[in-house]
């Protein structure tokens, strides 16, 4: 499916991505989303004006979290349609529409304190996963920044091809298998942490080695 496919079958998702969430919320792909969203949260360990960025920003569901403590939130989405729903939710978020692996506006290759994202990177296979999250730690974070992603990820890749089998996604969806994932991030000099929250959903937290 091309970019173009893709950015409006989002545009056609926003008005109901909310309700979807909650009829699916204890099924695949979307079990446990409440509790993912929670711990993201939860390992920002964010304080009130602390800058943050949200990658894939959609209708805003992480977004308002980090407005509730107080942050300073900028959003970037490729979807128009998910940025207006968004914008009438949360007025205060500098919204950005532009494609995550395309160019960024110069606001947004500066330091922010955390940079998150939730449900987007599977869109992306391993090894544009890898380049992006290095493009971010080595553009966007402040000196003790770093990159929180919750997925649909699953603990290894046996279980993954397993899942697979199991819900038949997509060709185009590339979930995460932590295991290779975690070594493969490592081999490119990002220290990776993983949490699985549901049976098909995780956190990862990502820092540049060396980095606090």
């Amino acid at each position: 499916m091309t970019q173009t496919s893709r950015s409006q079958l989002f545009d056609e998702w926003a008005k109901n991505y909310d309700n979807s969430i909650t009829t699916e919320k204890d099924d695949f792909p979307f079990a446990g989303y409440e509790m993912i969203l929670e711990q993201v949260l939860s390992l920002a360990d964010v304080k009130p004006n602390m800058r943050i960025l949200d990658l894939g920003i959609g209708t805003g569901n992480l977004a308002a979290r980090f407005i509730n403590k107080g942050c300073h939130v900028w959003g970037l989405d490729f979807s128009a349609e998910m940025l207006t729903q968004t914008q009438v939710k949360l007025p205060q978020v500098k919204l950005v529409q532009a494609n995550l692996l395309g160019d960024w506006i110069e606001e947004l290759q500066t330091p922010f304190d955390r940079v998150v994202s939730a449900y987007v990177f599977h869109e992306f296979n391993l090894e544009t996963k890898i380049k992006l999250l290095q493009q971010i730690s080595s553009h966007c974070l402040s000196t003790n920044g770093f990159i929180l992603v919750a997925d649909i990820a699953f603990p290894d890749v046996a279980i993954r091809t397993a899942a697979s089998q199991h819900w038949q996604w997509d060709d185009d969806e590339y979930y995460w298998a932590a295991d290779e994932a975690v070594i493969a991030c490592e081999q490119a000099g990002l220290q990776v942490t993983y949490e699985q929250i549901s049976n098909c959903g995780g956190v990862f937290k990502f820092t540049s080695k060396g980095a606090g």
